[in-house]
């Protein structure tokens, strides 16, 4: 590792040169140096030196500039929400809508071979009647 910097490929004939890598330390120290940098033509000695554009420490500060914003960003208030705990609560609270109607279906049931029983027998009487 150079300069903060990994894993810089070999140019050579057939091969493929692979990005440079950079640590979060060498993109922090670049960046603070590049910002405190006043004196015209610094900025750009500060790019030659480390062998990089513009366009790259630009998303750099992008990315570090959003991760400002985000962190700064209010979050939600209220009680933190499980999410594995409330689809645990839903899941119960259907559980137990499915089995009163289970409930109700096997009391209907039950009702009807009641019914039917009643029916049988009063079937059977008629029948000795006549």
């Amino acid at each position: 590792m150079r300069n903060g910097v990994d894993g810089a490929g070999v140019r050579g004939h057939g091969e493929v040169r692979m990005g440079r890598r950079f640590s979060v330390e060498y993109k922090e120290r670049i960046l603070a140096e590049l910002d405190a940098a006043v004196a015209p033509g610094e900025r750009g000695a500060i790019l030659r030196r480390e062998g990089l554009y513009w366009s790259t420490v630009s998303r750099w500060r992008q990315r570090r500039d959003a991760a400002v914003r985000e962190g700064l960003r209010e979050g939600k208030r209220g009680p933190k929400v499980d999410r594995l705990a409330r689809e645990n609560r839903e899941l119960r609270e259907r559980n137990e809508q499915l089995e009163a109607r289970l409930r109700t279906a096997e009391e209907l049931t039950e009702a009807q071979g009641k019914a039917f029983s009643l029916l049988q027998a009063l079937s059977r009487k008629s029948d000795e009647i006549t």
